[in-house]
């Protein structure tokens, strides 16, 4: 698999992160329900990553895909550092800290979760080391140090070196006339000392490895046809000598800075949304250090000088073997070895949207118009569906209008260009750009400049409020002159590129009232309207938890009356209380509640007279389950959600999101067997317990591999595109 299309970009690390970092909510407390009832988030985030790690350590999975997860590993926490510690950190200092989710003082949560990430970041070191490099020697792709090499690789070095790497190298004096540098956040740093000759002065100089060349730098082919890199900051170490010229280099160590990048707005005071934030993302460059990476090998005065310099304490001082920042390993998992990789999969086109004719173009809105249509993506194609969707209705003359939401999406973008290319045509064009988006804003600032430069409506969404709903609405002019909408809602983003590795669920439908729900929810993020009620969907942040404790509630009446119940709910994360308390309810009334959760979850199950009947799933591979499903028996006429809601604080009281009732029973049948899939104890999984140990259960008792659900969902998706029966 592409290193760069699981994770990507920022915007795709900070999704997986599940950026969810306030503390507050509407939320009142149940003294009914015991004070512990809750996991720890930043814990349980932990431990998500965690899970990742495991990834990679598993020998079972494809050799680069390991190195690929180790990679994934490193950025995640990062982010974690740069968002979630910084925030409590932050607080702290202010003054501001407030209880977490369990109760415990933000001071004491730091504690543990530092330590934590101690333990974490060793193993992740030791997972290369001991594991997945070995791994890749055998493999014969070797990762070398410059001790390894020979005097003809040397030589070829030196001269890649001083054509390549040394013109862009920029080393930094420490003296009384040069202070000490800015480190920025993230970058990879040598520390030097070097000494005069003449007067035998000591001094200390900062060499920043730049990020625009190849962290890994590849050597010749040896006869052998091995593969071999170097580390970039192991080659530039080698060759101080020509940074340093009559000076005598002491020593060198790499060391990396992690600091606070989050964002903060005052939206109210902000007459300029744009520029206010475009002066926050200037700032965030220059945010505190909260953490400082170094080898295991520095001396104690070169960590004396940065440590003060930086102002770090001891316990945000991570000492690890090199090569520091594993995140580099992208790089090296673009190695084109499909033996070492998961076995490549073509998406399959929609049954529904297949071509009449060989080679013929699809109409779109005919399929659309004769039965909604439930998307299921990496598996089935997002291209020839939901971009299809949009680009048809560009160049579409009988549609008039289009309005979508943007809250991620890629930096080629097909379906901003669809966009670009409607408003030129004359069609009326509403785009909701979130430039708020976390570590995507100034992408998404650019796109909000061009698509206003062609013509196309752009509003940036309501004060106080995320746009993180995916919605896009079509009106069209039938051939009888009657106007009719088109609608798409998704759980993931208008983004090509993570539809490839992202799991994800989107409805196509040319319902009326759907259409209409729509229309009234655009006009109220574009304008003033404030409307109090919608027929198939549940919009937070005004009605969606409300709308799931009334379902959950509903099923919990059901089981005290003997009537069929039962709640099915798949989710990136789960820290809400008020729905945590109403599951726990329905629990003790006796509904079966079965949860997949791929990340946070803060409800404890299995636990006696609380929480016996719910059982709690985690699944991570090839793609990063991404889809929000709520499933409710009701007594038999069962009512099933599909759309962009997490149930975390910041998803129901300060994001719009948009949930939507499937209502096809051939639906609702597929999301059902999704469930049953991901819970039978033939699949591999996580399994969670009610002190929070995640277990990996990927093993049957004959010790043969469990079926992986992603797999299976490959096969059945394509067994029905190719008309064949469902296993």
């Amino acid at each position: 698999m592409d290193s760069d299309t699981y994770l990507g970009d920022a915007a795709v690390g900070a999704d997986f992160l599940d950026d969810d970092y306030d503390d507050d909510s509407s939320w009142v407390d149940d003294e009914t329900l015991p004070a512990d009832r809750y996991l720890d988030r930043e814990l349980s985030w932990l431990a998500f990553n965690t899970r990742v790690l495991e990834l990679a350590e598993d020998p079972d999975v494809p050799l680069l895909e390991r190195a690929n997860f180790l990679a994934i590993f490193a950025s995640n926490l990062d982010e974690f550092f740069m968002v979630r510690i910084a925030g409590l950190k932050r607080r702290i200092m202010t003054g501001l800290a407030v209880p977490t989710n369990v109760g415990r003082s933000a001071t004491s949560v730091l504690a543990d979760i530092e330590g934590r990430a101690h333990e974490l970041q060793s193993r992740h070191a030791a997972a290369f080391t001991e594991l997945v490099k070995p791994a890749l020697d055998d493999a014969g792709i070797h990762i070398e140090t410059w001790s390894d090499l020979g005097p003809q690789d040397r030589i070829g070095l030196e001269e890649i070196f001083s054509k390549q790497i040394f013109p862009v190298l920029m080393p930094l004096a420490v003296d009384p006339a040069h202070p000490f540098p800015y480190i920025s956040g993230l970058s990879l740093n040598l520390a030097v000392r070097i000494r005069h000759p003449k007067s035998g002065k000591e001094e200390f100089a900062r060499l920043k490895v730049p990020s625009v060349l190849p962290r890994f730098v590849q050597l010749p082919d040896d006869s052998s046809g091995r593969l071999r890199f170097i580390p970039l900051e192991d080659l530039i170490s080698n060759h101080l000598g020509h940074l340093f010229p009559g000076m005598e280099v002491l020593d060198h160590h790499e060391f990396r800075v992690t600091r606070n990048e989050d964002v903060v707005l005052d939206e109210d005071e902000s007459e300029n949304l744009i520029q206010t934030l475009e002066r926050e993302l200037l700032r965030r460059r220059f945010g505190p250090p909260i953490r400082l990476e170094i080898t295991d090998d520095m001396d104690p005065v070169t960590l004396d000088l940065l440590v003060r310099e930086l102002g770090i304490t001891d316990q945000e001082v991570y000492r690890l073997p090199a090569p520091l920042d594993l995140g580099g390993l992208f790089d090296v998992t673009r190695i084109d070895r499909p033996l070492l990789k998961y076995r490549k999969h073509v998406p399959t086109t929609a049954p529904q949207l297949v071509p009449t004719e060989p080679n013929g173009t699809p109409d779109i809105f005919r399929s659309i118009r004769k039965q909604d249509i439930l998307l299921h993506h990496p598996y089935q194609s997002f291209a020839t569906s939901v971009q299809a969707f949009v680009e048809q209705a560009a160049v579409d003359p009988n549609v008039l209008a289009i309005k979508q939401t943007l809250y991620r999406t890629s930096g080629d973008s097909p379906i901003v260009e669809a966009l670009i290319r409607a408003a030129e045509a004359g069609k009326a064009v509403l785009a909701l750009v979130e430039i708020k988006a976390r570590f995507d804003e100034s992408a998404n600032i650019n796109w909000a400049r061009k698509l206003e430069k062609a013509g196309v409506h752009v509003v940036y969404g309501m004060v106080g409020l995320k746009t993180h709903c995916k919605l896009a609405l079509v009106v069209r002019q039938e051939d009888d002159g009657s106007l009719r909408s088109y609608s798409h809602i998704g759980t993931g983003n208008y983004n090509p590129k993570t539809s490839r590795i992202y799991e994800d669920l989107g409805l196509l439908t040319a319902d009326d009232v759907v259409g209409k729900d729509l229309t009234r929810l655009f006009n109220e993020l574009s304008g003033y309207a404030i409307e109090k009620k919608f027929k198939r969907l549940l919009v937070a942040p005004l009605h969606l938890r409300k709308g799931l404790i009334k379902r959950i509630a509903t099923e919990t009446a059901n089981a005290r009356a003997g009537k069929p119940s039962g709640i099915r709910i798949k989710l990136n994360s789960i820290v809400d209380e008020a729905i945590i308390d109403a599951l726990y309810r329905a629990s003790q009334a006796g509904v079966p509640i079965e949860l997949v959760i791929r990340g946070i979850c803060a409800i404890k199950p299995g636990v006696e007279g609380l929480s016996e009947t719910i059982t709690v799933r985690s699944i991570l591979g090839r793609y990063l389950e991404h889809s929000r499903i709520f499933s409710f028996v009701n007594d038999g006429d069962p009512q099933v959600f599909i759309g962009s809601a997490d149930m975390m604080h910041r998803n129901l009281d300060r994001r719009i999101e948009a949930l939507v009732r499937l209502t096809s029973l051939e639906h609702i049948r597929e999301i059902d067997s999704l469930f049953t899939l991901a819970m039978s104890d033939d699949t591999a999984a996580w399994i969670l317990d009610g002190e929070g140990t995640w277990t990996r259960h990927y093993r049957s008792a004959d010790d043969t591999p469990l079926r992986d659900m992603q797999n299976v969902m490959m096969r059945r998706i394509s067994q029905r595109r190719r008309g064949g029966v469902l296993r």
